[in-house]
């Protein structure tokens, strides 16, 4: 008897757990295959809800971002339970990645207080106080996190991109190599030790760091511009060339890489094809700017200030003599200015000689139409 009172007790004991468990079991099933809002929903209705509960709710809503909500639960679970450190680690990420910054400094430098020595919360503490602009301790905090992990790759980052900012350069290298160490391909990385290199002149050693970057996918121009310039330290012209066609490739008005090409084609004798890029680069850094004179023009002429608004075409056509509306709007501006109509009408006659036979048809049938009338009245002054 006494046997079967303990097994009846034993079993409504462990019943909630097992349901819990089942229904802990179904939400997981449900986010699997997409549905997340109806695992939100499936937990967030459970009257009474533990910790285990309200982690699995709050993972569910930071996915859906619904961030909010997220916090809320953490932060239950936190203040319950402050003996889960990785829930903390997680609710303090999650304020940090959402500006709230104060918590998370609050969240970490309880971690950091707890676990001295541990680098990760040290160097998550040394992230929000980045974030707070406190830089003087977030960069000790980073050196910090280095001398309890000689291999931390955020860290290593930090504290070399700081020495290569302050002119030491071999000491950048040195925190570099010591994350490639373990992670050869963190472009990161690999950026900066190939940025000091290339600023102690080491181009040879330069070359693989930058090679990497690109083959890692990470080609952006900024890379290739250091890593064609490192060829041609070396004078590896060809490699060199084709680098910054790569710089086109990405954008085509970078009118650094069109000079560069034009000077490798001219050491190379093809004279002909590095003009065409020395052009382009002239071209890029001095842009025609003949359609906003025709604007201002057109502005000015609206205003009735046709002294404007006549040397505003001028200025169109000086830009582009190939701007067709600047030099009808010329003639139409001197036509309401000038007092001189046999000035006038050599306006209308330059306008017509250039575009009679290949211009707008409008804008030729207004030109034909004043230079007629203008010829008219000249006839009957006489």
């Amino acid at each position: 008897m006494k046997f079967l009172l303990a097994l009846i007790l034993t079993i409504i004991v462990l019943l909630p757990t097992y349901a819990q468990q089942d229904i802990l079991n179904n939400a997981d099933s449900l986010a699997a295959v997409g549905n997340r809002e109806e695992a939100i929903k499936l937990l967030a209705d459970l009257p009474d809800k533990d910790a285990k509960i309200l982690l699995k709710l709050a993972k569910f809503q930071q996915s859906e971002g619904n961030i909010k909500a997220a916090l809320e639960n953490y932060k239950h679970v936190t203040q319950q339970h402050p003996e889960k450190v990785l829930t903390m680690q997680d609710y303090g990420e999650l304020l940090l990645e959402n500006g709230k910054l104060e918590l998370a400094d609050s969240i970490f430098s309880n971690l950091k207080e707890r676990y001295p020595e541990n680098a990760g919360f040290t160097y998550r503490l040394g992230l929000t106080k980045e974030k707070r602009k406190l830089d003087t301790l977030a960069n000790r905090l980073f050196f910090e996190t280095v001398s309890y992990d000689p291999t931390h790759q955020g860290a290593l980052y930090k504290t070399s991109k700081y020495q290569l900012a302050r002119g030491r350069k071999h000491e950048a290298i040195v925190l570099a190599q010591a994350g490639l160490k373990k992670r050869p391909k963190n472009v990161s990385l690999l950026s900066i030790l190939g940025q000091a290199y290339m600023s102690t002149f080491q181009f040879d050693k330069a070359i693989p760091a930058f090679k990497t970057i690109v083959e890692e996918g990470e080609a952006s121009e900024f890379v290739l511009q250091k890593l064609a310039k490192a060829y041609r330290m070396t004078n590896q012209l060809s490699k060199a060339l084709e680098t910054y066609k790569q710089m086109l490739d990405i954008n085509d008005m970078n009118s650094a890489a069109h000079s560069n090409i034009g000077v490798i084609l001219m050491e190379m004798d093809r004279h002909k094809d590095a003009r065409e890029h020395f052009y382009n680069a002239l071209f890029i850094k001095n842009p025609r700017v003949d359609n906003e004179f025709l604007n201002l023009g057109l502005a000015s002429k609206e205003l009735e200030d046709f002294k404007e608004a006549y040397r505003f075409f001028k200025f169109a056509i000086e830009e582009n003599e190939e701007n067709e509306r600047a030099l009808l709007e010329l003639a139409l501006t001197a036509d309401r200015y000038f007092e001189d109509k046999k000035s006038v009408a050599e306006h209308y006659q330059r306008y017509l000689d250039r575009y009679a036979g290949n211009g707008n048809p409008a804008m030729i049938e207004i030109a034909k139409y004043r230079l007629s009338e203008l010829k008219k009245e000249e006839h009957f002054s006489e």
